[in-house]
């Protein structure tokens, strides 16, 4: 059974960090394209960023130069790394199994985390 459990959420004033991490379980961790959605008050769920199976990455425009993604084999865990964080990056953050080795725009999405709330307000 995959599960996608997220961690490291929660309030931070603007400018600050926050670092997120996603341990997988169920499935073979190191072979799949791992990415980071969000899910803004009233908006609809958007890449922020993905990882494929060789390391390449696909960060979001809005969170370039911000937003670190990476992922550790050995401890089948996913990170994001938030710096500099806007109130608009304000959403809930979900970590997704993609369906394949490589990312492409569309990808299709395999399973879902349940999502931690990051908040980003003074």
């Amino acid at each position: 059974q995959v599960q996608l459990v997220e961690s490291g959420g929660g309030l931070v004033q603007p400018g600050g960090s926050l670092r997120l991490s996603c341990a997988a379980s169920g499935f073979a961790f190191s072979t799949y394209a791992m990415g980071w959605y969000r899910q803004g008050p009233g908006g609809e769920r958007e890449l922020v960023a993905v990882i494929s199976r060789d390391g390449t990455t696909t960060i979001a425009e809005s969170v370039k130069n911000r937003f670190t993604i990476s992922k550790d084999n050995a401890k089948n865990t996913l990170y994001l790394q938030m710096d500099s964080l806007k109130p608009e990056d304000t959403a809930v953050y979900y970590c997704a199994q993609n369906a394949y080795a490589s990312y492409y725009p569309g990808a299709p999405v395999k399973d879902w985390g349940q999502g931690t709330q990051v908040t980003v307000s003074s």
